[in-house]
């Protein structure tokens, strides 16, 4: 069977890799027969590049690489790339598919929903505001796809309202997405979290609410929801059925 090559950015906080390492015991856990493994772009290891040479070593020649990113922000749409020409490059009898990105999927809007419910706050109470929390990129269709989520759950979910904030690359910050709440009758305030991983970015986002809103409720990144694992391996099925039909 095809390898399947799961790789997360990476981050300095080992929490990030551990976190990863979780996601994908579920993702064993639920297809004990699939070789799987966990790899990164920068700043943890294993290396991507060096887990596909590994991997051509031993004598595969067929790989799926499945991003572990929310969207098409950056990282999946130069950073992934280069990595991967970089390795077939040295390994020209290594055949690498990529399978598409974790978001858009209702599945991650599931997890993190279920994440915000884990710290008691739940649907239809018109007295809390919920910040949902992202990375933030200087590609706007990234950032719009944020956006969207909040709108959907404004929408539907019951509270007093939803603003999108970004940790990073683009606004609004969480303070004036916290302000905007309190503007529209929020009591009290909630962050969600659309991170896959702890790091520096979603202590970012916890220090700027806790800063503005002691009692400020913030919800876990997605981490090894099953509901993520579930969609990692969706994403491999679908590029391996995409492989069989183009062979």
């Amino acid at each position: 069977m095809t390898p399947l090559v799961a790789v997360a950015h990476g981050s300095r906080d080992p929490r990030s890799a551990a976190t990863v390492a979780e996601l994908l015991d579920v993702v064993r856990a639920r297809r004990p027969e699939l070789d799987v493994h966990g790899a990164f772009l920068d700043l943890s290891s294993p290396l991507l590049t060096d887990v596909l040479a590994r991997l051509h070593g031993e004598g595969h020649r067929e790989v799926v690489v499945s991003p572990l990113l929310l969207g098409r922000a950056f990282h999946a749409r130069v950073d992934l790339p280069a990595l991967i020409d970089e390795a077939c490059g040295r390994l020209p009898r290594l055949s690498v598919t990529v399978s598409d990105v974790l978001g858009p999927d209702a599945r991650l809007e599931a997890a993190a929903l279920r994440r915000l419910a884990e710290t008691g706050v739940l649907p239809d109470d018109p007295a809390v505001g919920v910040v949902l929390a992202a990375t933030g990129s200087s590609h706007a269709p990234a950032n719009a796809r944020v956006h969207e989520v909040a709108d959907r759950w404004a929408r539907v979910m019951g509270w007093s309202g939803v603003r999108t904030a970004f940790a990073s690359g683009t606004e609004p910050g969480v303070p004036a997405a916290m302000a905007a709440l309190r503007a529209r009758g929020a009591e009290r305030i909630a962050v969600a979290s659309w991170f896959l991983a702890p790091g520096l970015l979603p202590d970012r986002v916890t220090a700027q609410a806790r800063a503005v809103d002691p009692d400020a409720v913030i919800a876990a990144p997605l981490g090894s929801a099953v509901e993520v694992a579930e969609l990692v391996l969706d994403r491999y099925d679908e590029s391996r059925l995409a492989s069989l039909r183009t062979a």
